[in-house]
């Protein structure tokens, strides 16, 4: 993509000091830019660079004072980092404006979908699939029976998409996912072997939502595993059958979630947490990396460690714990003298 000085500030609202007609190809960092680069300054600790910055074009606040002279193009706006946010998006939308169905690529008479359809070579979509406007499904992707994908998702290479899921509109689902295999189920017969249970449920993720590459979220043994409107899970995330994720709740890489519970809205939990089954955890929850979550979470908690507890009462006894070594010294030289008396 080629955009001149001029086109960038309509993007973004700016203002052009220097050369409108300047051309940029590329996305950089501010220290590491070339003549064909556009970056941002968004951060006071990064203003030395403009001084030595070999970029074409660099966008900054409005208020910026020049102590010296510099070789970009300034593009002067409000807020850097929102102006910066939106030309990775108008960059990122170029690059994913592909349409067509590649002759490797396999679809059922049944399929449906919309305009703007990108299907990319060795995917395949089973019996029934709908695909809604602009879809863009990537190399390697499994569609299963009666799958359902909203408008303006992005499907990226390798994900499997199990029977019966439904996928709303924008969402992204990254490379490796599986939506909808079984959960881990299993009963013990009368001579103690393990014996399978069929899960005839379902996933259903709601507008909006991303998830990571390498994720696993499990079918409902009955009804649905649901992903609620702006949740976003990170890489290498683990839901377990029957679980509810709330409206724009953030799980961090490697949570696992055990079957059955509920998580509420806008709750922020750190990586590594695992939560057992059959909890119900409230809105706006934080939950600190590697917290162990054993009991039902009230709204408004911060938790961390195992078992999870409040924060402040964890840093408290952390306090202690990290002491114990002295503490139990010093007992142990009290026992010692009482010893000898």
């Amino acid at each position: 993509m080629i955009l001149k000085a001029h086109e960038i500030a309509d993007l973004v609202g700016g203002v052009v000091d220097g050369d409108g007609e300047s051309k940029i190809t590329k996305l950089s960092k501010i220290e590491s830019g070339d003549s064909e680069s556009l970056t941002f300054l968004g951060n006071p600790k990064y203003t030395e660079y403009i001084y030595s910055s070999d970029a074409g074009i660099v966008i900054v606040n409005e208020d910026l004072v020049l102590k010296e002279k510099i070789k970009p193009t300034l593009i002067r706006v409000k807020d850097p980092n929102s102006a910066f946010s939106k030309l990775l998006s108008h960059f990122n939308n170029s690059n994913t404006n592909k349409v067509g169905i590649d002759k490797k690529s396999s679809l059922h008479t049944s399929v449906k979908y919309g305009n703007n359809l990108f299907f990319d070579k060795f995917s395949i979509a089973e019996e029934n699939v709908i695909l809604g406007e602009n879809v863009k499904i990537h190399s390697q992707v499994y569609l299963g029976r009666n799958v359902v994908i909203g408008n303006n998702s992005i499907i990226y290479p390798g994900v499997k998409i199990y029977n019966d899921s439904v996928i709303g509109d924008n969402c992204i689902i990254h490379s490796g996912s599986v939506i909808g295999s079984d959960g881990f189920g299993f009963n013990f017969d009368s001579n103690g072997n393990t014996t399978k249970v069929i899960h005839n449920g379902n996933v259903v993720i709601e507008n909006d939502v991303e998830i990571g590459s390498n994720c696993s979220i499990d079918r409902a043994t009955l009804g649905s595993t649901l992903i609620k409107r702006g949740a976003k899970l990170d890489n290498l995330v683990q839901i377990a059958h029957n679980v509810v994720i709330g409206s724009n709740t953030c799980l961090a890489s490697q949570v696992g979630v055990a079957g059955s519970t509920v998580i509420g809205n806008n709750c922020l939990i750190g990586g590594q947490a695992g939560i057992a089954g059959h909890l119900k955890i409230g809105d706006n929850v934080q939950m600190q990396a590697k917290s162990g979550v054993l009991k039902n979470i009230k709204s408004g908690s911060v938790i961390m460690g195992y078992p999870a507890i409040n924060y402040m009462d964890y840093n408290k006894s952390f306090v202690h714990f990290k002491n114990l070594p002295k503490v139990m010294g010093f007992i142990y030289n009290l026992m010692k003298k009482k010893d000898v008396n």
